[in-house]
């Protein structure tokens, strides 16, 4: 039995004649694709409490299906108690399926259950064309059991694409179906 493709790669697939025609570029291998997502989360304030950081990484954990990677802190803030190489954050990178997968929770089931969502804001896709949302809390995720949550936390998601530019970069989301504010330009 051939396993189903997910709804995004397969409409980044059906959208490359119609991105080629609208970015006036012949060349398929040219056009912008999405790389990779990055899933990040800060632990700062929690480094204390070693139960807390086990449950934010085994939330991440569930959430992305790939087990997190710790971050450091590259250098001391002393007004953040933060010392050089002290773990501050979490993160994971998808690529390939995982990654397709995620974007296809992350679009249909997970933004549409965040309170009051009027759309991506358009300024979040940046000059390099990659899109960065940020999210308050993580209980919007259908992999989480709200009854369960003990440390509620926010994250960002990354999404990294190949393009040149932010017009390009907006064109490849807006194609793939991201739900963009419709009140901005």
């Amino acid at each position: 039995m051939k396993e189903q493709q997910p709804i995004t790669k397969t409409r980044y697939r059906e959208i490359l004649p119609e991105l080629s025609k609208s970015l006036d570029e012949k060349n398929v291998f040219a056009l912008p694709r999405v790389m990779k997502v990055t899933v990040n989360v800060g632990i700062g304030k929690f480094q204390k409490e070693q139960a807390r950081v086990d449950e934010i990484l085994a939330a991440l954990t569930d959430i992305t299906g790939q087990k997190p990677v710790l971050t450091k802190a590259r250098k001391a803030i002393a007004g953040f108690k933060i010392r050089e190489g002290l773990e501050v954050g979490a993160r994971v990178t998808l690529r390939g399926r995982r990654m397709w997968q995620f974007l296809d929770r992350f679009l249909y089931a997970t933004l549409p259950r965040t309170r009051d969502f009027q759309g991506i804001p358009v300024s979040s896709v940046d000059a390099s064309g990659n899109c960065n949302i940020g999210l308050r809390e993580h209980m919007i995720f259908p992999e989480i059991v709200p009854e369960k949550v003990q440390t509620i936390f926010g994250l960002q998601v990354t999404v990294t694409t190949t393009a040149k530019d932010r017009k390009s970069g907006l064109e490849l989301f807006r194609k793939l179906g991201f739900p963009f504010r419709t009140d901005e330009a």
